[in-house]
């Protein structure tokens, strides 16, 4: 009651005082409302449909970077409905446990344009193996004339691959494809043309076969060349802490392998929003950062985070360096084989060394079973080193 009276009092007591209240309340609320609708249709518009969203390049770069580095948290938690679907399906291929075979293989999957110049030197080294292994080659250009009895009749259907662009990645998954196939393959090991072995055959199936995890080069590079190459179109799949780089030259075992080919929704992500000539000059190369990011978002414990291939960057140029004749000597090769720390250097201002021990079953081992990028000159160096550098006491 006592509240009712004092409002009856300053109703009556100043009337116009009221009134003039009344009328700027009246008009306040309604341009708050329109101002924070148009607000929130520009958030809502701006997330559902980002691919349309590039108003803000109009005015400049640093701007719509801003605006795409500010996502309202709440956006990004949670799994939508793929995730979820997809993350069923991964976990459900991974607790299963692996299959048991009489006569476990590797397969090794060789992506090339065409000529496959090493292939003599690769014939020594599955000579006398036969059964342990398999070979696939994925020739995107010319179909190559082979050497050796263990290439013939071993390409699968090919496709044109492109530098840089998902045509890599998409090379990479057809290999898998195929060599799936076979119940028997165990492992899988992604060469190119460039590759050769630095290790024995029995040297190499042991290293594989005798551990559970897949050799997938991962690391966090927070530089132009690593994490500058995100963009938030890949939310809310992709959260951009979780975007790494990594070397594409990867072995990897038969469950990993299954799940790259049951993934439709975390590549989709890449095919449309990680490629050359992007927004705002970026140049994002799926076979860089696909797979990597892949396992650590899904199976971080079960990659070694190295790569098994050696490539040296040193020149840091856009290319690994390539080892030419003059190059070859057993003193180069048992350099290679002796490392037993990962290198990864970030591409930022600070351009940080990061060193990982190589841990095999938590066993310092050396890191790497091949390696390139070696011209074709080096052939007939590396036929005649190759009982050397591979020798018993080498390993």
């Amino acid at each position: 009651m006592k509240s009712t009276q004092g409002w009856r009092m300053g109703t009556k007591e100043s009337p116009m005082l009221l009134m003039a209240r009344q009328r700027s309340h009246s008009k306040k609320p309604t341009w708050i409302i329109v101002l924070v609708s148009l607000v929130s249709l520009f958030l809502i518009c701006s997330y559902v449909y980002p691919q349309n969203f590039a108003a803000c390049y109009v005015f400049s770069y640093d701007g719509c970077e801003a605006w795409e580095n500010w996502i309202p948290p709440a956006l990004t938690k949670g799994l939508t409905d793929d995730e979820v679907a997809s993350r069923v399906v991964i976990k459900d291929i991974l607790s299963r446990p692996p299959v048991i075979s009489l006569n476990p293989k590797i397969a090794f999957l060789f992506l090339t344009p065409g000529a496959l110049p090493f292939e003599k030197l690769w014939d020594k080294f599955f000579q006398g193996n036969e059964g342990r292994f398999s070979v696939y080659v994925h020739a995107s250009k010319d179909k190559p004339v082979h050497f050796s009895r263990y290439f013939i009749n071993r390409e699968i259907r090919s496709d044109t691959v492109e530098w840089g662009k998902i045509s890599m990645v998409d090379a990479e998954r057809r290999l898998l494809a195929n060599a799936l196939k076979d119940s028997d393959n165990h492992h899988f090991v992604l060469l190119s043309d460039s590759c050769i072995p630095l290790r024995s055959f029995d040297f190499v199936y042991a290293y594989l076969m005798q551990t559970n995890v897949s050799f997938v080069d991962c690391f966090e590079d927070p530089g132009p060349h690593g994490s500058g190459r995100y963009i938030n179109y890949m939310l809310p799949e992709v959260e951009k802490k979780d975007f790494r780089k990594g070397s594409q030259w990867f072995t990897m075992k038969r469950q990993h392998a299954i799940i790259i080919m049951a993934d439709s929704l975390y590549i989709r992500k890449f095919r449309e929003h990680c490629k050359p000539g992007m927004e705002g000059g970026r140049n994002c190369y799926s076979d860089e950062h696909y797979l990597p990011t892949f396992f650590h978002m899904l199976d971080p414990a079960g990659i070694a985070n190295w790569s098994v291939t050696h490539v040296d960057w040193s020149e840091m140029k856009w290319h690994p360096k390539s080892y030419k004749s003059q190059d070859i000597t057993m003193k180069l090769l048992r350099n290679i084989t002796s490392i037993a720390e990962s290198l990864h250097v970030t591409s930022d201002k600070k351009r940080q060394v990061k060193l990982t021990q190589c841990l095999w079953n938590g066993v310092e081992r050396p890191c790497f079973l091949f390696a390139r990028k070696f011209l074709p000159e080096t052939l007939n160096k590396l036929l005649r080193l190759f009982p050397s550098y591979t020798s018993v006491e080498a390993d």
